[in-house]
This record gives structure tokens, sequence and C-alpha cells, in this order.
């Protein structure tokens, strides 16, 4: 009996063990590796940060089980990595995303560092399915909007940006919801005159301390000019 008791306690222990080795419990795990074709590059190592640099609050930005969680105050992730030396034209680029309830967030493309505020070069493709901001997921932000909930919160997502040339469409799990062609000359408000195409990198947003938003397998394929 003592035998069995004992037996019986360090199988208990064993399984405490294993669960205090895991992830928290209100993190979710991360999504399967996608099957892609040929040409596509991971901008993103599952482990850390290396070839991304955060600008006005790093602290909002956390590497955690292979997923980039986003939460804290406004800041912005900037792919600054060796992939095309961070400079982006053309190309196809996904990334599998979880937003929690009341979040906002979003990705921006063609875009360039800067230490503070909003990024003012490039174009913002909106991650948002619940926050108070009525622009959904997919949206090219103020430029064209998408007003139905294309995805639901904690279930993972893909959302994919497409650049050729003047064109730029936006996906989520397969589903075309933007297919924008830019015009030569844009007009576009005061404080935003850089909201055009012209090449650049990628960045990820920290919104506001309320938010969280988890990112994973961010890849991207590079198209001809």
């Amino acid at each position: 009996m003592r035998r069995l008791a004992l037996m019986s306690v360090m199988g208990l222990l064993a399984t405490g063990c294993a669960r205090t080795a895991g992830p928290p419990a209100d993190e979710p795990a991360p999504p399967p590796a996608p099957v892609l074709g040929e040409g596509w590059v991971s901008l993103f190592d599952g482990k850390d940060l290396d070839g991304w640099k955060a600008a006005e609050n790093p602290d909002s930005f956390s590497v955690r089980q292979g997923m980039i969680v986003v939460s804290g105050p406004r800041a912005h992730l900037y792919y600054v990595g060796d992939v095309q030396n961070h400079d982006f034209k053309n190309f196809e680029f996904r990334a599998d995303v979880m937003t929690t309830p009341g979040s906002n967030s979003g990705i921006y493309i063609h875009t360039r560092y800067q230490e503070t505020d909003w990024p003012r070069q490039g174009y913002e493709v909106q991650v948002n399915h619940s926050h108070t901001d009525p622009k959904k997921t997919g949206s090219l932000y103020d430029v064209q909007n998408v007003m139905e909930l294309p995805a639901e919160d904690k279930v993972w997502f893909t959302e994919e940006i497409i650049v050729r040339g003047k064109q730029i469409i936006t996906k989520v799990n397969d589903k075309t919801l933007v297919d924008y062609t830019e015009p030569d000359n844009p007009e576009r408000p005061e404080g935003w005159e850089g909201r055009r195409l012209s090449g650049g990198t990628f960045a990820l947003q920290a919104h506001d301390p309320k938010s969280k938003v988890y990112f994973a397998k961010i890849m991207v394929k590079p198209l001809p000019d």
C-alpha cells in the first residue's frame, strides 16, 4: 500500500511538473507550419526578435512559444533583417494571426523605421475583429476599408498582402477583401502624404495597452519588379 501511495504521489508530482513546464493557461498554442511553394522566406525564426527593431515602447513585443506577442502601449516592430536588405517592392506576404477580444493591431507595408508616432510611410493593413474602430481586419486602412468581420477572436487566421506594381490585394483565410490600384497621383490628407507605394519594409503594430495580438509564421515571397 505504501508503495502504491508513493507511486501515486510521484505521478501527481510529475503531472504537476509537466503542467508547469507548458505554456501559460491563457496563451494559445502556435499554429501548424504552413505548406508553401518555392520562393517563400521566413522573417521570424520563432525564437527571438533577431532581424526586428522595436520603436517607442519595445516592451510591447515579446516572443513566447514561437509567437510574437503584441501587448502594451503604442509601438511598432520593424523588420530590419537581411532578407532583401529589408527593402521590398513587389511581394506576397503572409502571417498567422490571432486577436483577443477588443484588440487592435496592424501590419504596415512599404514603410520605414521611425522612432515615435504612427508610421508615416506606407500603408497599414488592419488587424481588428472587435475593437471599437469599425474598420475590420483586412482593411487597407482609410484607403479601402472592410466593415464586415472576416474572422473571429481567439482563432488563428491567415492574413495575406500582395503587392504587384500599383496593385495591393489583402486576403484573410484565402478570401480577397481588398483589391486596390493606386492612382498615379493619389490624394492624401495632410500628414499622410507618405501613404503610397514606394518600397520599404514591414512593421507590426502595438495599438494600445488593452490590446493583445499574436503573430506567427511570418513569411514573404519576393516577386520580380
